[in-house]
């Protein structure tokens, strides 16, 4: 009988340092790159990209955001993450993002896509210094609806925290395992969505934008709902396919920025 044999494992970490519009660090390593392209409005995007083409058993990722007072910029990836079947392990994601007085900064990543019998673990750190604001889009998709993929196994935890000053402002915890799949029908579950999302607001006056949330306009198919109190808004959206889902979100981040999408959103 052969041995099992241990497959390489992928690990990177990338990490921006910006103060206005100039670089002041920049660190990259293994499978994390971080690129800055030219665009033509005057707040920088950072995009990142995972070059190992996903995650895995034993994996792991990080990116860092670090953002100076007075700063303003937009951070992105490249394209999807994508969490594949993991055996005897789990894949480990961390986002610390750090934003200085009068700053503010727009997390916009792209989907992440959940395989059959994947296992991820990801938590979000953000850290704001006075009036900084903050935005904050995740969305995860339930394998390839076009391929015919199904994901009946899965073990995801996604855990966001944010911190004003040092003080937990709010944290905001996720999980999907194979039991909570297995009735993922339920109402009370995904009521049969294979795609979901979460957008967040931390800023002076989040709760004024509720109703502009509210009154949006929706996507067939997507079901949307949002609540705030002082400083902070949250929206969650389901839909039984990703397509509408990203445009929906597509929408909701240009109300709440009129700037315009990430060019890699649009490409």
């Amino acid at each position: 009988m052969l041995d099992a044999v241990d497959m390489q494992r992928s690990a990177g970490a990338a990490c921006v340092a910006v103060d206005r519009a100039r670089l002041t660090g920049l660190s990259q390593s293994g499978s994390a790159k971080a690129m800055l392209p030219r665009t033509h409005g005057a707040v920088p995007e950072i995009v990142f990209l995972n070059t190992s083409g996903g995650l895995t058993a034993g994996d792991r990722l990080d990116y860092e955001i670090d953002l100076a007072p007075g700063t303003r910029a937009t951070a992105t990836t490249q394209t999807a993450e994508r969490a594949y079947r993991a055996e005897g392990g789990t894949a480990r994601a961390g986002v610390r993002l750090r934003v200085g007085a009068g700053g503010a900064l727009d997390w916009l990543p792209q989907e992440t896509i959940l395989f059959d019998g994947s296992a991820l673990s990801r938590e979000t750190e953000v850290d704001l210094e006075g009036d900084a604001a903050f935005l904050g889009v995740e969305t995860v998709v339930l394998g390839r609806a076009a391929m015919g993929e199904t994901v009946a196994r899965a073990c995801f935890r996604d855990t966001r925290r944010i911190r004003r000053d040092g003080r937990l402002e709010l944290l905001d915890p996720f999980r999907l395992d194979s039991a909570a799949l297995s009735r993922a029908a339920g109402p009370a579950l995904l009521n049969g969505a294979r795609a979901f999302a979460v957008l967040i607001l931390s800023a002076p006056a989040a709760e004024d934008r509720l109703g502009d949330m509210r009154a949006a306009e929706v996507e067939p198919g997507v079901e949307i709902a949002a609540s705030a109190m002082p400083g902070r808004l949250i929206l969650r959206a389901l839909a039984a396919d990703a397509w509408p889902l990203r445009q929906q979100m597509a929408r909701l981040i240009q109300i709440l920025r009129p700037g315009g999408l990430p060019r890699v959103w649009q490409s």
